[in-house]
């Protein structure tokens, strides 16, 4: 049984930073892909970045050269650096395992 737990979420001020981290249970972590996904009220939900078991990366347009995507296989976690962050930057992020196995969510607000 895969369970992947976020954390890191909170309120930041327009510009500032955070750190997303993900813990995934189970024994196939190193082999999966993982991603970071957003969804803000009323919208659907998005890709933000993926990781392939690799380390190659991708991004969504809106979070190039702004949100750095990074993952650690011995301690079965992935991790999203939010760096310059924007008002419109606010969902609850998830993060998402190759397999559609998904976090419940961590709530990011960016807001002065």
């Amino acid at each position: 049984q895969v369970q992947l737990v976020e954390s890191g979420g909170g309120l930041v001020q327009p510009g500032g930073s955070l750190r997303l981290s993900c813990v995934a249970s189970g024994s196939m972590f190193r082999i999966y892909a993982m991603g970071w996904y957003r969804q803000a009220p009323g919208k659907r939900r998005e890709l933000v970045a993926t990781i392939s078991s690799a380390g190659s990366t991708n991004y969504a347009d809106s979070v190039k050269g702004r949100f750095t995507i990074s993952r650690d296989n011995d301690k079965q976690s992935v991790y999203l650096q939010m760096n310059s962050l924007k008002p419109e930057d606010t969902a609850v992020y998830y993060c998402q395992m190759q397999g559609n196995y998904w976090g419940q969510g961590t709530q990011v607000t960016v807001s002065s």
